[in-house]
């Protein structure tokens, strides 16, 4: 057993650490993160094409209709400010299968030690997660891939185009990596 499975755990893909080495994430500052559903299923919602009238829609005319599950991560989110008092949603993106959302860290760290970034996020998707197996009465199911994407932001030009890219996120789904 022991070499066949050396074998097959060496043909497995090798999981690149997405996170910055050294950096830490519960420092103040702005992060843009990208947290996607299993799988890349559309569970928070469609988007839809909004024509004026007789006219075609235009691709700029796309609008998100959350659906139950969207609706419960979008509480979530605005909970995390809550939840955390050093935490604030500065903009975000609920798509048919993934959120995008740009998060501050800012303020004083308590008596122990601040949560990470990563801590908050998990946080986040399990919450969301457990209220819509709840609601939706689907015990088990798993919403949320495992890991997220995260991108320090550390100037206003990568602000800028974080927040140009969520807001013009659901106008360009057609040619989203995420779309399916």
């Amino acid at each position: 057993m022991g070499r066949h499975y050396l074998k097959m755990k060496n043909d497995l893909p090798k999981r690149k650490h997405p996170r910055l080495k050294g950096y830490n994430y519960s420092q103040n500052g702005y992060y843009f993160v990208t947290m996607c559903a299993v799988h890349r299923r559309c569970v928070f919602g469609t988007i839809q094409s909004v024509g004026r009238g007789l006219a075609p829609a235009a691709q700029d005319d796309n609008r998100i209709v959350l659906s139950a599950r969207g609706e419960i991560a979008k509480q979530q989110l605005a909970a995390l400010e809550q939840r955390y008092d050093f935490v604030r949603v500065d903009r975000y993106v609920i798509m048919s299968n993934h959120i995008h959302m740009i998060l501050v860290l800012e303020g004083k760290a308590g008596a122990s030690p601040r949560p990470t970034l990563p801590d908050i996020l998990c946080a986040y998707k399990s919450l969301t997660t457990r209220a819509c197996n709840a609601v939706l009465n689907t015990p088990g199911e798993k919403i949320f891939q495992t890991s997220f994407y995260e991108k320090v932001i550390r100037n206003d030009e990568g602000y800028l185009q974080a927040c140009q890219y969520i807001s013009e996120n659901p106008r360009k789904w057609k040619n989203d990596e995420y779309y399916k």
